[in-house]
């Protein structure tokens, strides 16, 4: 199980490095954007992700 979640970690992380590896100012810009939203739409967001991700893993592991 431990090696599942350090897996995990080093897939977000290659995630979450790809956009400001392959576009910095585009990327710089989608945070910028991203600071200007109310909280009520940044915790929407968050919570898109947060059930996209248990579903996948869900799917993952079924």
């Amino acid at each position: 199980m431990s090696q599942s979640i350090w897996l995990a970690i080093g897939l977000v992380l290659i995630a979450e490095g790809l956009g400001p590896l392959i576009a910095p100012n585009g990327w710089r810009n989608m945070v910028a954007q991203l600071s200007e939203q109310p909280d009520t739409q940044l915790r929407r967001i968050g919570g898109c992700l947060v059930v996209a991700g248990a579903v996948i893993a869900f799917m993952t592991y079924r």
